[in-house]
């Protein structure tokens, strides 16, 4: 052939001519003898015309891939056939067929004889041009994923002739998936089919012996994964223990509360932002310290070191962080919260003229920074707060005036203890006594009453304490070890939150979550790789939830979701990957949505979710979208990084035993007796009164 290629089998497989180019779509007018149900000319029977199937427009390189999404016909004013004269026949008028196709990409003939796609279209058809079906080489091609480590099949391609989907790892966790879909379409199975089928072709492929080093940790609300694992490996469990109901195989759930940052206590105690937070902060920095901290002046200037190190931070991160909406916001309330403590230590410092007047000139520099850049409007008849962003000057001048005001005090403090963030360890029982005995100090024992009896009361709650002051002391290496794990632990942990309170739910994932990214930060430092894991979020509207931006208020839910957000956003550069799964896709963060590259989407029947997800893909394939409600069970679009181009998949199916406990309640057959169900409620109130 002299290397150029045999287009001939085109004539058999054409069905049409283009009439009409846009950048993003093409219209075709299909012949007369084009197949009306099923095609045979590709070589294999395949339903043609059909919405979602692939059709190509042969050029000079290859031919461009488009996907059908719309069909119709059009009844033509004249005769449109030609070559029945001689006949003496007369014509008449002809319904004519016509589709509308997207164009998604470029499907290239390699030296080999093999095809290779290409996303995008970079040289467009012409009017006339000829369009054909793909063969079956040809499809396997377009819905392949080439990628180097595209080895996990999740399922079958249908409007592909069933040409198994792969995925890249790397790509799915890498860059975030979410899972979306109404109850009842197989959305809980496609999460625990993509960890079963990740950890099953990785232990094909393992070159070494023993476990994998690999991390899924599963936060499960509702404790529908318990045995969902248990054939690939042991599964690390853990839950809330109540008296002897703990599962044998399970662990219970701890995070101590010296693990949880001043910002995770203020949120929970509902610490007041101008007197208790500050309070608050300074007996976990004195806990953690091992004791008191003496000499006012020295004092002060921990104090201010703290806030002025903190703004160091912000400058070492680039002035242009500013400038993004929900930074420069962050930073803005971040702001008022230091007025706030400003404010609280010019009265704690009230007898040192030389601090009241040092910090006195801050402070009206951070006022005046509030006052120049802080807006609100109206929403749904409430006022919401944000920044504008803040001047490289106005930024810089704060900065110099701390360092100033510093300097006049005998410089920063190189206080080599640990500060009211860091994990150390320290007795929970100390928290409420070391409070009170700072306002004490402080003549506002009046403004803590309440913060002292939410504590105590938290304290008090069985299953509270069971989580926060568990008995047995366990180190910070320790529980990294059991909830991380190590090189040689268990590939899949699963967090059972299904028995944890209400009030501390969201404090229980966000600690857990913000320990998880902290420690895999400081794995890439100290080794300069990251540690590939990946967090799995189940009910994920529950955890990451639209919030409302209030200075003031720090709630653990809203706290809980700007944690989710900083790993959507950062988690990447350091191997932690996530895949959140949701019935309510318009109630999720839309930055943590907006952070995942890949959307694996089963039956969605509500407006409101249905309009969000179609602005997540682009215009010319928002169409697609529309076949979202009529989704049968097990079926799913598959669009994004993970996928050369979206794709239908019916998913692999997992047997009864590896399936979450999530299926219906069989009422039927527990009416007509068919399924037996006792009922015991005296050791039902039983436990429960114990707990």
């Amino acid at each position: 052939m002299n290397g150029i290629p045999d287009f001939d089998y085109l004539r058999d497989l054409t069905i049409g001519t283009v009439e009409f180019v846009s950048p993003s779509t093409i219209r075709v007018k299909l012949e007369f003898n084009t197949p009306v149900n099923t095609a045979f000319n590709a070589g294999f029977p395949v339903s043609f015309p059909k919405i979602n199937g692939f059709v190509l427009v042969p050029n000079e390189v290859g031919a461009i891939v488009g996907m059908i999404s719309w069909i119709g016909v059009e009844n033509s004013l004249y005769p449109k056939r030609t070559g029945l004269k001689d006949f003496d026949l007369i014509d008449l008028p002809f319904p004519q067929r016509k589709m509308q196709v997207n164009l998604l990409g470029t499907l290239k003939t390699k030296r080999d004889g093999t095809f290779e796609f290409e996303r995008g279209v970079y040289q467009f058809p012409s009017v006339g041009d000829a369009v054909s079906i793909p063969t079956n080489e040809e499809m396997e091609a377009i819905v392949e994923n080439r990628e180097r480590n595209a080895n996990v099949v999740i399922g079958t391609a249908p409007i592909a002739g069933n040409v198994p989907v792969k995925i890249n790892p790397d790509t799915l966790f890498g860059r975030h998936i979410a899972v979306l879909g109404n109850t009842g379409s197989g959305k809980s199975c496609s999460v625990a089919g993509l960890v079963r089928w990740s950890i099953e072709t990785a232990k094909t492929n393992n070159k070494k012996s023993g476990a994998l080093n690999a991390r899924f940790i599963v936060f499960d609300p509702n404790g529908e994964y318990s045995k969902t694992f248990d054939s690939i490996g042991k599964p690390r469990k853990f839950r809330v223990n109540i008296g002897e109901d703990l599962i044998k195989e399970s662990t219970q759930l701890q995070v101590p509360a010296w693990m949880w940052n001043s910002y995770e206590w203020s949120s929970i105690t509902q610490a007041s932002g101008k007197m208790q937070r500050p309070i608050l902060r300074r007996a976990l920095r004195e806990l953690r310290n091992g004791g008191t901290i003496s000499n006012d002046i020295f004092k002060a200037r921990i104090d201010l070191t703290s806030y002025h190190l903190a703004l160091k931070t912000h400058v070492a991160r680039g002035y242009d962080i500013l400038s993004d909406k929900n930074e420069r916001t962050a930073f803005g309330k971040r702001l008022v919260m230091f007025k706030g403590d400003f404010e609280h230590m010019i009265t704690l410092y009230n007898h040192l003229s030389e601090v009241v007047a040092g910090l006195g000139k801050t402070l009206r520099m951070i006022e005046d920074i509030i006052n120049k850049y802080s807006k609100s409007f109206v929403r749904d008849g409430e006022a919401i707060q944000y920044f504008e962003s803040i001047s490289r000057a106005d930024f810089d001048n704060l900065v110099a005036n701390m360092q100033e005001v510093l300097d006049s005090w005998g410089g920063e403090v190189e206080y080599e203890g640990p500060n009211e963030d860091t994990p150390v360890e320290f007795d929970l029982n100390q928290i409420t006594a070391q409070i009170a005995q700072i306002s004490k100090e402080q003549n506002a024992i009046q403004y803590v009453d309440y913060l002292i009896m939410r504590i105590q009361t938290m304290m008090a709650d069985i299953k509270m304490s069971s989580i926060i002051n568990y008995k047995s002391e366990i180190t910070l290496s320790e529980w990294l070890e059991t909830y991380i794990g190590d090189d040689q632990g268990s590939e899949v942990m699963i967090i059972d939150l299904s028995l944890v309170p209400s009030e501390i739910i969201h404090l229980v994932v966000a600690v857990m979550s913000r320990i998880i990214f902290e420690s895999l930060q400081r794995y890439r430092r100290k080794n300069g790789k990251p540690l590939p894991t990946v967090m799995v979020l189940e009910e994920a509207h529950h955890f990451i939830s639209r919030y409302v931006q209030n200075t003031e208020e720090l709630s653990p839910a809203s706290m809980c979701t700007q944690t989710f957000e900083r790993i959507a956003r950062e988690g990447r550069k350091f191997g932690l990957g996530l895949m959140i799964s949701s019935q309510r896709p318009s109630e999720l963060s839309p930055t943590v949505l907006s952070q995942c590259n890949t959307f694996l989407l089963h039956r969605i029947v509500n407006d409101r979710d249905q309009e969000l997800v179609k602005r997540l893909v682009p215009d010319n394939l928002g169409e697609m979208l529309n076949e979202l409600p009529v989704l049968p069970t097990g079926k799913a679009l598959l669009i994004g990084a993970a996928s050369s181009i979206p794709t239908l998949v019916e998913m692999t199916q997992l047997k009864e035993e590896d399936r979450p406990h999530s299926s219906d309640p069989d009422f039927w057959d527990v009416w007509t007796g068919n399924v037996e169900r006792e009922v015991d409620w005296k050791t039902i109130a039983r436990e429960w009164q114990v707990e």
